[in-house]
């Protein structure tokens, strides 16, 4: 037997239209749910002290609370009939996630071929929950700190989509090198058809002038005009960049390979410039398109979200200021 999750907005609401006058039938009708759903609410209330002539301004918080607590299904452990039936089948559910290495839908289907018949909702939250399987299996986190201002810029590539380019007469797809400042996370977009050294040294002159100065530490993805071979202790850089870098002045510290929590603050502003700078907006070519980048950089991208973990805007938000940057950035 399945078990519906009682809603205490939804006892209000069929509570209300009875105590306006609607029939059981009429107020199952307009809440959407069955006659004995209704009926049994309306018992419960009854059971709680509720009069029809007593208006409204009886259903408290409390007696909602005690009208749920009557007509919730009471589970010794918590779980209902479908949670027991999986208990009885962990060593089988274990082995088929474990050693056979299915998903949670295949391990749903082998069962019920077997009649073993559970909601997939259910199934999933006992993978998760007894045995750790399943995207909601939280690794353990480290929060990683901010630094000191004008310390570290992470940097990264990310698909944007088709723009005009005049001098081929075709729609050619655009990327975004986006630069993110560790401790204020405002950010910077460069736009280029290109992914190679002069669009990546481009870019960075770019993201230079706009900040006001150079980052110390610059942490990019394993991009191929940065880091010729990659390696979690010793990457090989590109002798371009690095004769570039040493002349600016920062060092560079490349994330890993496919491990996006080394630059999880640019990481974020991928999705967040893909969906609130580029996403449906039209742009004239390459150039109009970079010009209001920089207006959205230095407007949009600076505004509204605090400060803190995957936050847009320098600690306590509102829009970055000469001011600002003249405390997180060492002058260049």
């Amino acid at each position: 037997m399945a078990f519906r999750e009682v809603q205490v907005h939804e006892i209000r609401g069929v509570l209300r239209l009875w105590l306006r006058g609607e029939g059981i039938r009429s107020a199952g009708r307009l809440a959407g749910l069955d006659r004995k759903t209704v009926r049994r609410y309306v018992a419960a209330a009854q059971a709680c002290g509720v009069d029809r002539a007593g208006g409204e301004g009886q259903l408290s918080d409390e007696l909602l609370g005690q009208v749920a607590e009557r007509v919730r299904p009471h589970r010794a452990d918590g779980h209902g009939q479908a949670w027991a039936v999986l208990t009885a089948h962990h060593e089988e559910i274990k082995d088929m996630l474990g050693r056979q290495g299915l998903t949670v839908v295949k391990a749903g289907e082998l069962l019920a071929r077997r009649g073993v018949v559970v909601p997939e909702r259910t199934l999933h939250r006992y993978a998760l929950e007894v045995l750790g399987h399943g995207r909601g299996a939280a690794k353990a986190t480290v929060p990683v700190a901010d630094g000191e201002p004008g310390a570290e810029c992470q940097v990264d590539f990310g698909k944007m989509g088709l723009l005009p380019d005049p001098g081929t007469g075709r729609r050619r797809v655009t990327h975004a090198l986006i630069f993110t400042a560790v401790y204020s996370r405002h950010c910077y977009v460069w736009l280029s058809f290109r992914q190679d050294l002069p669009a990546v040294i481009a870019g960075c002159e770019a993201a230079w002038a706009f900040f006001g100065g150079v980052f110390k530490v610059v942490i990019p993805d394993n991009m191929a005009p940065i880091v010729d071979r990659a390696h979690p202790t010793d990457p090989r850089l590109n002798r371009a960049f690095a004769e570039y870098a040493q002349a600016r002045g920062f060092v560079i510290d490349p994330a890993r390979v496919r491990r996006p929590a080394d630059k999880p603050r640019v990481e974020r502003n991928v999705q967040f410039v893909r969906g609130s700078f580029f996403a449906g907006e039209s742009f004239a070519g390459l150039a109009d398109a970079q010009r209001k980048a920089e207006a959205w950089c230095a407007g949009r991208a600076g505004q509204g979200r605090a400060g803190g973990a995957g936050s847009l805007g320098p600690p306590g938000g509102g829009v970055p200021s000469a001011g600002c940057f003249d405390l997180v950035l060492d002058r260049a």
